[in-house]
């Protein structure tokens, strides 16, 4: 079965300064030494979680979406991470699936953090995102979703789970590490696959401290990474044999609740 080699981006990030942030997120791609096939940045990795989309956000083609194809294209990678976008007079923290042949996905985050206001200035997503790729499908989330484990949970596809690796990009801050943390692991525990979290470092605009701690994590909970503060570049490649022998050992998924979810944000 084939492997997925996946690198983490912790970085912190320059307060709403697009031209700077991308340099820097340009120079730590290029210094990746080994091979890999998806990098992963944090939330809003162009500007910091700003509620100012009103100054910040662009179009689908522009500054940044175009950074992303740059950088794909001539790496050779996949590209996610999420960015402030404007569509139809509406404003969404919208990540990309960027890859290196130019085309892309996207999702806009699901539940829009009302603590900070995010609600007020983005709109919430109404559909998931579940990419493919070499055989693993992967579902791509932001931050906030964390807290709402009914919009990440697997849901059976003719017997099968729906995706392989669940992805959260993240401006989590330190003062709720706890539950970051637990979260990220209960996520890969209840949906028996493999959990990333890539969340920044440093201080933010709004003078929030995040300690990164991002993570990976297998099908059994099992923590393969974690960096807390420092700016880390890590590199980890997640095997389909181990997820595939923990799903036959405990195939606890066969006997899952059946669900649907009913849309109230539109």
């Amino acid at each position: 079965m084939s492997s997925l080699t996946v690198t983490i981006i912790q970085t912190n990030l320059h307060w709403e300064n697009k031209q700077v942030n991308l340099r820097m997120l340009e120079n730590k791609i290029s210094s990746i030494k080994e091979k890999t096939e998806l990098v992963v940045l944090p939330e809003m990795f162009s500007t910091g979680f700003s509620m100012k989309p009103e100054i910040l956000a662009e179009p689908m083609h522009g500054e940044t979406i175009q950074w992303m194809k740059k950088m794909t294209a001539s790496r050779k990678i996949i590209l996610t991470g999420s960015l402030i976008i404007e569509e139809e007079g509406n404003f969404y923290n919208r990540l990309i699936w960027m890859q290196p042949n130019g085309q892309y996905g996207f999702y806009d985050k699901r539940h829009c953090f009302a603590f900070a206001e995010e609600d007020k200035y983005y709109t919430a997503g109404t559909k998931r995102l579940i990419a493919s790729v070499k055989g693993w499908k992967i579902n791509l989330l932001i931050c906030y979703d964390l807290r709402f484990p009914v919009w990440a949970r697997q849901q059976s596809r003719e017997g099968e789970p729906e995706y392989d690796v669940l992805i959260y990009v993240a401006n989590w801050p330190e003062r709720r590490s706890h539950a970051w943390k637990t979260l990220l692991q209960a996520r890969a525990i209840e949906n028996q696959c493999y959990v990333i979290g890539a969340n920044r470092v440093g201080d933010d605009g709004n003078d929030i401290h995040y300690s990164g701690e991002s993570m990976v994590i297998d099908p059994l909970g099992e923590i393969l990474y974690t960096k807390k503060e420092e700016e880390d570049i890590f590199t980890i490649t997640l095997d389909k044999n181990h997820l595939q022998t923990v799903r036959e050992k405990f195939p606890f998924l066969k006997d899952a609740d059946r669900f649907m979810i009913i849309d109230n944000k539109e």
